[in-house]
C-alpha cells in the first residue's frame, strides 16, 4: 500500500514500512528531506530584508530633508558642500542599518524561540525540536494541548480529540483514531470523527498518541488553501500611541515653524534659496525621529536580552507592563519548587479499614520496602503511563525500580486496555490492565486524596482517619496523592470510574524541594513592591508548608472549595490579603485575575494547562511555562518561562524595570536635545544674527543622537534602585508631568548658554569663528545631556564610575569629529568655521558642560527629599 498526497503537481510518497517504523527518521533522514522540502513554514514566514529595511529608513523625513538639502547645495552649484552633506548622509544610513540590523537579528532570534516546537522521534528517540524543522516521515509525539506541527495520519492514540476550527470553522472538537493502513486516503479534507487524519495548525485538545507527518510547509493543507495561522494581533501599546501623539504634535509645529522660518528670512533678507536652507535646517531640528527608533530597537533589544534570562517574549508590548507589576501569581510546582519529586513517604491501608501503616523512606539509608507496602507501590505504576513524562510518575517508576525489582509486582508484560483521565468533577485517573493469566482485568487507580475516597465510597470514620494521616503528611510540605485498586470482569468498560468497585490501598507523600534561590527572589519582590501569590492544586496544608519555607507573606489559606462559595465582591476583597490559594482547579485561575485586576493591581501570572489560557490571556501579563506547558497556554502568554523557575520572572521584572528608565531616559535627552538644536536654527534667524546652524550641523549632530538613543541608552546598566521602588503607575504617561517638564528645561538650559555663548563670541570673534564657538558648546551641551541622563536621581560625577563603553566611544568619535571640523581647514570651510584658538575651544567645551549644572542641583535636591517615582 502506498500514501500519496499531493499539492500543485508535488507529491510525497511513503510505503507501509515507512509509515509503520516505530522508531522514527534518522539525524541524516531528517536532514536530507528537510533539505528536499525545505523548512515546514507558510511562504508568509519572512523576516525584513536589508533593502527592505534601506527603504524604510529612506522614507524617514530626517532622511528625506538631508537628501533634499544636499540636492539643493548641488543645485547651487556648491559640489563640496552636497558630496560632503550626501557622505553624511550615507554615515547616518549605515548607523541606522547597524542598529536596525541588530534588532532584526535580535527579533529573528526571537522568531526562532517562539515558532511552535514539536516533540518527534528521531534515532529512536524523543527530541524537542522547532516546529521548521520537522518533515516528511517524522514521528509526532503528541499530548493534550499541543498544536499539531505538520499534517499527519494518527497511527497510536487514546481519546484523540482535535479542534479543527482553523481550518473547518467548526468549534466543536472532533475525535481520531489510529489509522487503517489500507484505508488510508490521499485526498483527505478536513472534518468529520472517527478519522486518522491530522492538520497543521489544528489543536490537540484531548488524550495523546503518535503521528506520521504526511505533508509539511506549503504542501500541508493549510498551506494549500493559502491560509495564514490566527495570531493574537495586539493593539499598540499605550507608550506607542502616547508617543505618536507626541510626534504628531512636534511635526505639525516643525512644518508651521520652518514655513513662517522661511518666509520670514526670505522677505527680510531677500536670500530665498537661503531661506529655505534654513527651513530645512529648522525642520531637521524639530523632528524628533529618533523616538520611533528607540521604541523600537529599546524593547526589541530588551526582549532578546531577557531571553538570555530564560524569559522568552512573545508580544514586546508585555515588556512596558513588566516593570508595573503589582502581583505575581505563580504556580508552586515547578516554578517555586524544583519539579523533582520524591516519595519520602507511604500510608497503607491493606484492606483494613480501622488501622494504617506509615512508612518514611530514604534511598540512602532504607534498604528495603517491607511487604505492607508492597501493593501500594505496585498500584501507583499500574495508576501512571508505562513512559512518563510526569515528574510524580516517574518518581512512582523510581519507587518500583528499587525495592520492587526482583519482586512478582512489577508488570510489564500486561497489557493497557482502557484509561480513564483526570475531570473537573473527579481529579483522579484510572488504568485497566489485562493481566498474562488473570482472568478479570485489574483497575489502578490514583489522584487526589479526597477523589480516591470517593472512589472508594469509604464511610465517615474511614475517611477521617485517612484525612488526618493526610495532613499530617502536608503538613510537612509533602503532595499527597491516594492509590486504589479493583477487579472487573468483561470486556464492556463502565463509563465511568465510580462504576468500578474500588478499594483503598494508601498514600504516597511526595517531596519536592523548593528551589535554592526562591527565599531572595520572594524577598526581592517584597522589597520591590510587588505580592507574590502562590496558586497550587495541592492540599491546603502543603501549600501552607511551602509558603512557609518560601517566607510568603503569612495570613490565611483560600481553598478552591471556599473560593467556590464567594461571590466576585467577595473573591476581591479576600484576595487583597490573601497569599496562598490551595485546590484551585485551572478555571478558577481566571476568577483570581479578574478579581486582583478589579482592585486595580496590575498582574503577571503563570501557567502552563490548557485550561490556564483564559487567565494566561486575562492577565496584564501572561507567563506561561516553558518546559512543562502546553502550546495552547504558550499561545495565550505574553511571556514564556524556559526554565520554569520563579526567580526568572524576578529577573525578567528587574529587567523590564531597567527597559522601561533605559526607555525613558532616552526619550527625555531626545526631547532635551532637540531644544537647543532648534532653538539655534531658529533664534538667530529671528534676532537679525548670523545663521547659527546649516543643515550640515543638523547631520552632524545626528551622527552624535543617533546612536545615543539606541545604543548609549539600551547598554545603560540597571540603576542600584530599581527593585527597591513600588511598581509604578501603568497608566502614568512616559512623558507627562514633571518629566516632560525636566526635559524642556534641560533642554532650554542648554539653549541659554550657547546663545549665550554666541552672544559673547561675537564681542571678539569673527562671524565663523562665533559660529564654531557656539557649535562646541552646543555639542558639548549634547554630550552633557547624554551624561546627565543617565541617571534620573544619581549625579552626572557619580555616572562616570558606571561602565559603559558604548558611551565613551560615543563621546570619543563626537570630539574627535568636533576636532577635526574646526581644525581641518577643507571640513572647517565646508562647516562656515575658521579655526579657535584652545583656549576658546575648552572654553566653549567648559560651558557646554556648565549647561547642565543646574539640572544637577535639581537632582541633589530630590535626593535629600525623596518623591515617588514619577
Amino acid at each position: 500500500m502506498v500514501l500519496q498526497t499531493s499539492d500543485a503537481g508535488v507529491s510525497a510518497t511513503h510505503d507501509i514500512d515507512e509509515v509503520t517504523d516505530s522508531n522514527g527518521l534518522t539525524a541524516a533522514q531528517a536532514a536530507q528531506r528537510l533539505l528536499e522540502d525545505g523548512p515546514n513554514a507558510l511562504p508568509g514566514d519572512q523576516h525584513r530584508t536589508l533593502w527592505g529595511i534601506i527603504k524604510e529608513t529612506l522614507q524617514e523625513p530626517m532622511f528625506m530633508l538631508l537628501l533634499a538639502a544636499g540636492s539643493l547645495y548641488l543645485v547651487l552649484g556648491d559640489l563640496q558642500e552636497g558630496v560632503v552633506l550626501f557622505g553624511l548622509v550615507l554615515v547616518v544610513l549605515a548607523l541606522t542599518l547597524y542598529q536596525e540590523g541588530k534588532t532584526e537579528r535580535a527579533l529573528e532570534s526571537l522568531r526562532d524561540l517562539t515558532s511552535p516546537r514539536a516533540l518527534v522521534l528521531r534515532d529512536g528517540q524523543p527530541l524537542r525540536i522547532a516546529g521548521c524543522e520537522v518533515v516528511r516521515g517524522d514521528i509526532l509525539l503528541l499530548a493534550e494541548g499541543d498544536r499539531i506541527a505538520a499534517d499527519a495520519v494518527l497511527i497510536s492514540g487514546h481519546d484523540v480529540q482535535v479542534d479543527e476550527s482553523l481550518l473547518t470553522g467548526e468549534a466543536v472538537p472532533v475525535s481520531k483514531v489510529a489509522a487503517v493502513l489500507s484505508e488510508v486516503k490521499a485526498d483527505a479534507r478536513p472534518g468529520g470523527d472517527q478519522l486518522p487524519y491530522l492538520y497543521s495548525g489544528t489543536l490537540l485538545v484531548n488524550g495523546h498518541g503518535s503521528a506520521r507527518v504526511t505533508a509539511t510547509g506549503p504542501r500541508s493543507e493549510i498551506g494549500r488553501i493559502g491560509t495564514a495561522l490566527e495570531t493574537l494581533t495586539p493593539e499598540r501599546s499605550p507608550l506607542k500611541k502616547q508617543t505618536a501623539r507626541l510626534v504628531q504634535v512636534l511635526a505639525v509645529i516643525a512644518f508651521s515653524a520652518s514655513l513662517l522660518l522661511v518666509l520670514a528670512y526670505g522677505l527680510l533678507r531677500g536670500d530665498w534659496l537661503g531661506a529655505l536652507l534654513a527651513g530645512i535646517a529648522l525642520a531637521m531640528a524639530l523632528l524628533p525621529q529618533e523616538f520611533t527608533v528607540v521604541l523600537t530597537v529599546l524593547p526589541a533589544l530588551g526582549a532578546w536580552r531577557l531571553s538570555k534570562q530564560n524569559v522568552l517574549t512573545r508580544r514586546i508590548a508585555a515588556i512596558e507592563t513588566l516593570g508595573a507589576a503589582s502581583v505575581l501569581c505563580v504556580d508552586k510546582t515547578g516554578t517555586l519548587t524544583e519539579n523533582r519529586m520524591t516519595v519520602v513517604q507511604l500510608y497503607a491501608q491493606n484492606g483494613r479499614p480501622a488501622e494504617g501503616e506509615s512508612l518514611t523512606i530514604d534511598y540512602a539509608t532504607t534498604d528495603e520496602l517491607p511487604e505492607t507496602f508492597h501493593t501500594l507501590a505496585e498500584f501507583s505504576i499500574l495508576a501512571s503511563m508505562a513512559d512518563p513524562f510526569d515528574p510524580m510518575e516517574k518518581a512512582f517508576h523510581r519507587l518500583g525500580r528499587h525495592y520492587l525489582k526482583d519482586t512478582e509486582h512489577l508488570h510489564r508484560d500486561w497489557t493497557l486496555m482502557q484509561e480513564y483521565g483526570l475531570t473537573p468533577e473527579l481529579r483522579a485517573m484510572s488504568h485497566v490492565w489485562k493481566a498474562v493469566d488473570g482472568a478479570a482485568h485489574v483497575v489502578a487507580a490514583k489522584g487526589a486524596p479526597e477523589a480516591i475516597m470517593d472512589l472508594c465510597h469509604l464511610d465517615a470514620n474511614a475517611q477521617a482517619r485517612i484525612a488526618a494521616a493526610v495532613e499530617a503528611m502536608a503538613a510537612t510540605g509533602l503532595r499527597v496523592l491516594g492509590v486504589a485498586q479493583a477487579r472487573f470482569a468483561g470486556e464492556q468498560w463502565p463509563a465511568i470510574e465510580h462504576d468500578f468497585d474500588f478499594e483503598f490501598v494508601g498514600l504516597l507523600g511526595l517531596a519536592d524541594p523548593l528551589r535554592a534561590e526562591i527565599v531572595e527572589a520572594v524577598g526581592q519582590c517584597r522589597t520591590a513592591g510587588i505580592r507574590v501569590v502562590m496558586i497550587t492544586g495541592d492540599y491546603p496544608a502543603t501549600a501552607r508548608a511551602i509558603a512557609r519555607q518560601a517566607e510568603l507573606a503569612s495570613g490565611e489559606v483560600l481553598s478552591g472549595d471556599a473560593m467556590a462559595l464567594l461571590s466576585d465582591a467577595e473573591l476581591q476583597v479576600a484576595m487583597n490579603t490573601v497569599s496562598v490559594c490551595a485546590r484551585i482547579a485551572p478555571e478558577q485561575k481566571l476568577r483570581i485575575v479578574q478579581a486582583l485586576k478589579a482592585s486595580g493591581e496590575i498582574v503577571a501570572m503563570t501557567g502552563d494547562g490548557v485550561n490556564d489560557a483564559p487567565a494566561l490571556k486575562a492577565a496584564h501579563v501572561g507567563v506561561a511555562m516553558g518546559g512543562r506547558g502546553t502550546d495552547v497556554a504558550r499561545e495565550a502568554a505574553s511571556l514564556v518561562l524556559l526554565d520554569d523557575n520563579f526567580a526568572s520572572i524576578v529577573r525578567a521584572v528587574r529587567l523590564g524595570r531597567r527597559i522601561f528608565d533605559n526607555l525613558r531616559k532616552s526619550m527625555s535627552y531626545i526631547l532635551a536635545v532637540h531644544v537647543p538644536i532648534a532653538g539655534m536654527a531658529l533664534l538667530p534667524v529671528l534676532l537679525g544674527w548670523p545663521v547659527m546652524l546649516f543643515p550640515l550641523h543638523i547631520a552632524f549632530l545626528e551622527l552624535v543622537i543617533d546612536p545615543a538613543c539606541s545604543m548609549v541608552f539600551e547598554n545603560e546598566p540597571t540603576e542600584a534602585d530599581v527593585m527597591q521602588r513600588p511598581p509604578r503607575d501603568a497608566n502614568a504617561q512616559l512623558f507627562g508631568g514633571t518629566t516632560l517638564l525636566l526635559a524642556l528645561l534641560q533642554g532650554v538650559g542648554v539653549l541659554l548658554v550657547v546663545m549665550g555663548a554666541a552672544a559673547w563670541g561675537a564681542s571678539w570673534l569673527t562671524e565663523k569663528e562665533t559660529r564654531a564657538f557656539a557649535f562646541a558648546t552646543l555639542v558639548m551641551g549634547n554630550v552633557a545631556l547624554i551624561f546627565s541622563n543617565r541617571s534620573r536621581t544619581g549625579s552626572l560625577w557619580a555616572s562616570l564610575r558606571v561602565p559603559n563603553r558604548t558611551l565613551w566611544i560615543v563621546t570619543a568619535v563626537t570630539l574627535g569629529f568636533l576636532g577635526l571640523a574646526v581644525y581641518l581647514p577643507w571640513l572647517a570651510r565646508l562647516f562656515f568655521f575658521e579655526p579657535l584658538p584652545l583656549p576658546d575651544l575648552l572654553t566653549a567645551l567648559a560651558l557646554g558642560l556648565v549647561s547642565v549644572i543646574w539640572f544637577e542641583a535639581i537632582k541633589l535636591s530630590r535626593r535629600l527629599s525623596p518623591r515617588p517615582t514619577l
